[in-house]
């Protein structure tokens, strides 16, 4: 081979590696999205509640009260 050839095999772009799909990743981070989601939330709802006891109040749980009905 002189110095101007190439070898086939060489300078092209490398070949694509094998790993998670895109729609495998996608599903993924919706997931993620939505679990942070649900979490800031309820860590949100537990602040209110513990800022409410903490200022002396007594009704900050809110309390299901039974259906009246036969």
């Amino acid at each position: 081979m002189s110095v101007g050839e190439q070898d086939p095999g060489e300078g092209g772009p490398p070949p694509a590696e094998e790993g998670p799909s895109a729609a495998v990743l996608l599903v993924v981070t919706a997931v993620l999205v939505v679990g942070g989601y649900f979490l800031s939330v309820k860590l949100a709802e537990m602040g209110r509640l513990q800022d409410c006891v903490m200022s002396g109040r007594t009704n900050c749980a809110p309390v299901a009260s039974p259906s009246s009905g036969g």
